[in-house]
């Protein structure tokens, strides 16, 4: 059946599933060590320890990467990605007395490094199989592929959560690894080689843009991704357990579907967008903009004990399907924005720039909730939100 489809079409739908297997097995990593391990007593900054080299190796290997990624082949990276993932999982099958930090914590290094390569190979690849001339149909590729990951990854949570509960977490890191063997072997096979691969040798000092509208779009991605994070990734789920008595079966399940439908809306953001069929800095700085009030009002009624769980639920929905809009039209523009010869360069420092902000956003979200709660994160976020805006405002406002 996939030889009857054009030979873009078919290393489309490789690099897509490639990508959701990783992401699949990636949301369900997160998870189970969050909740496992947060269920043996520890706090939310000693469990935002845990993902530190993960975000840590996520900056290196993005800068790194995408050289690399020029140099020796974005199939090539991509398999790499899949294989270092397997490793990691297979460092989290010891018996629960061995998994001590300074063991998980290499693990997540080794896993950060892979979920960066492989991202960052997945997304310079669609650049290359869209003609210069058809910017909307690259816009529709990368919502698709980009919507449909975080859709992958909701449903890693979900079973990340829910083996947790029925089986335990030895058990749910065997069959992610089982399963992600399968797609490296076939990822092995059927990926095109040489795939991104520039033209020329790319140099050591080509890894940092040179590009304005490039650095202002890293910039404002920084900004964005921290914001998200310094309240999601540790604060939300301890939260809702702690606070409102979730079981972990009820955490995994609920942002599960939140970042399913956040998968949802990023897929139809050319939709939501048409108005702007080609979405520029107005368009980026705009969709920013109607982000930044949420957090502040979630905070608010947190402060004020005002219907707290509703308001927090309804807010994190709110905030989903915006930020969902925001993430896609950044996906498009760096894609869009990054030269033909050598993309992974400019793709790979975009993402170094979310990487930082995700590190950011994830040391704060567990040192800032152990002191302060989840208000304060939230205020924090908001804060961010409106520095992202200012940013923003930079950007050409025509496409480039």
């Amino acid at each position: 059946m996939l030889n009857a489809l054009s030979p873009q079409l078919r290393q489309y739908i490789l690099v897509t599933a490639n990508y959701w297997a990783f992401t699949l097995t990636d949301g369900a990593l997160r998870m189970l060590v969050v909740l496992h391990f947060y269920s043996l007593g520890y706090s939310g900054l000693a469990i935002a320890m845990l993902f530190l080299f993960y975000e840590i190796f996520g900056v290196i290997t993005n800068l790194v990467g995408g050289w690399l990624g020029a140099r020796i082949g974005l199939n090539n990276t991509m398999n790499i990605g899949l294989l270092l993932q397997i490793l990691a999982l297979a460092m989290l099958l010891l018996p629960a007395a061995y998994l001590i930090v300074p063991w998980v914590m290499a693990a997540q290094a080794l896993s950060g490094i892979a979920k960066d390569l492989n991202k960052m190979s997945a997304k310079s690849s669609i650049k290359l199989l869209v003609a210069d001339n058809a910017q909307s149909t690259l816009f529709k590729w990368v919502s698709m592929l980009t919507g449909s990951k975080n859709a992958l990854k909701g449903i890693g949570f979900f079973f990340g959560g829910l083996l947790l509960t029925l089986y335990g977490f030895q058990l749910a890191i065997l069959v992610m690894l089982l399963m992600l063997l399968c797609v490296w072997l076939l990822s092995l096979w059927r990926l095109k080689a040489d795939l991104g691969k520039a033209r020329h040798k790319a140099k050591f000092n080509e890894l940092f843009s040179k590009s304005r509208p490039i650095n202002v779009l890293s910039a404002a991605r920084l900004l964005l991704f921290a914001a998200r994070d310094v309240w999601f990734v540790i604060a939300l789920p301890l939260t809702l357990a702690s606070q409102f008595g979730w079981s972990h079966w009820a955490v995994g399940s609920f942002l599960a579907l939140w970042v399913i439908g956040y998968g949802a809306v990023q897929s139809v953001a050319p939709i939501l967008t048409r108005k702007a069929r080609l979405p520029d800095g107005k368009t980026l700085t705009l969709w920013a903009l109607l982000l930044c009030s949420i957090p502040a009002v979630i905070a608010m009624a947190l402060q004020l004990n005002w219907h707290s769980e509703t308001m927090l639920l309804a807010g994190l929905l709110l905030f989903g399907a915006v930020f969902a809009v925001n993430s896609a039209l950044h996906s498009y523009m760096i894609v869009s924005y990054a030269r033909n010869d050598g993309v992974s360069l400019d793709v790979g420092f975009y993402y170094m720039a979310n990487a930082i902000g995700r590190l950011i956003g994830t040391v704060l979200s567990g040192w800032v909730y152990q002191q302060a709660g989840l208000a304060a994160c939230l205020w924090i976020s908001a804060a961010m939100l409106v520095a992202t805006v200012l940013v923003s405002t930079l950007l050409p406002k025509h496409p480039t």
